[in-house]
């Protein structure tokens, strides 16, 4: 019974020793989990914070070779300009000039593109959109010669023999007299051969008044029936004001012209109306004109001068006026009035 007694006690001291021994394992192996972590971690740490005060001295030694050379600088301000550019409205000032209207309604509209200052006369109509009529002819030009469906050399179409009111109309005529004398039935099948999707894809990117080419064959001009005399352009669906006027010549010759310098002087072959004596001004413009009923009610002149400090463009436009003389060519001599008196 001692003997039994004996060797359990001595189990349970065995036992004993052994789970002291497992308790003592665990906990080493605890401990040196444990401090490896913390020192992976402290290892991580400080690894972030050095490569942090690398990135940083990069960027100070970047900044301050940057500032040496002064290029940085440069960009940040011409960035500056251009966003201001992009921001800022033009100036808009109005001026009196119904001494050179005498009389007539009226208005023009002037844009210095160097300055980015717009000069209004007769606020109201600058902003009311009419019939462009045969100023319209300077954008199927364009459209054309862009395109390549107009060739300057090989440009005469041949008369079908119809008798016309203007008998410069009345004959074989290329594109620089066709121009020149403003005829229709030239540009009616122009136009016919630009198509209505390329027509209107290209007045969508001048932003051209109202972009309305619906009355494709003017048939809402009832002021004439002859088919090749009419079109959209004519009295008809496609309006503009005269201030879009200014702001479409500017889109065709101004410095962010998306135009080739082919098609731009092509067109200032076209256009040039005077060189004044004495001067380094070249004006470059197209008249226009409509009636309604046998009357005018719409008279053009629009294009741009060119001189040494940059582009004017500019348009004027006659309404009606009763007991008045109101031509396209009137338009005209008071453009170049007010334009060569700034």
């Amino acid at each position: 019974m001692k003997r039994r007694s004996y060797y359990y006690n001595r189990r349970i001291v065995k036992c004993r020793n052994i789970w002291f021994q497992l308790a003592y394992w665990i906990f080493l192996c605890i401990f040196f989990l444990t401090g490896c972590s913390e020192n992976h971690s402290m290892e991580e740490k400080t690894s972030v914070e050095v490569e942090k005060e690398e990135t940083e001295e990069e960027k100070t030694e970047r900044s301050a070779t940057v500032s040496s050379s002064g290029v940085a600088e440069e960009d940040t301000e011409e960035t500056k300009a251009h966003m201001e550019d992009l921001t800022v409205e033009p100036e808009l000032a109005y001026a009196d000039w119904s001494e050179y209207f005498n009389g007539l309604n009226g208005t023009a509209v002037i844009y210095d593109a160097s300055n980015r200052r717009y000069i209004i006369y007769n606020d109201e109509l600058a902003v009311t959109r009419r019939s462009p009529c045969s100023t319209f002819k300077i954008i199927s030009s364009l459209t054309a010669l862009e395109n390549k469906i107009l060739d300057p050399d090989t440009s005469t179409r041949i008369w079908s023999g119809e008798k016309f009111w203007n008998e410069d109309w009345n004959k074989d005529i290329d594109f620089s007299e066709a121009f020149h004398t403003s005829c229709v039935w030239y540009y009616r099948q122009l136009i016919d051969d630009i198509g209505k999707d390329m027509m209107q894809k290209e007045l969508d990117k001048l932003q051209y008044g109202n972009c309305d080419i619906s009355d494709w064959e003017g048939r809402l001009n009832t002021n004439n029936d002859n088919r090749a005399l009419t079109g959209f352009w004519i009295e008809s669906s496609l309006m503009i004001s005269p201030k879009e006027q200014v702001e479409v010549m500017e889109r065709i010759f101004g410095e962010k012209s998306d135009y080739s310098e082919e098609t731009q002087n092509e067109l200032k072959k076209v256009m040039l109306v005077s060189e004044k004596a004495g001067t380094d001004i070249s004006i470059y413009g197209k008249t226009g004109m409509g009636k309604a009923d046998g009357v005018v009610v719409d008279a053009w002149f629009t294009g741009f001068a060119q001189g040494l400090d940059g582009n004017l463009y500019f348009c004027v436009r006659l309404g009606r006026t009763d007991g008045m003389d109101v031509s396209s060519s009137l338009a005209r001599e008071i453009a170049i009035q007010i334009v060569s008196d700034l």
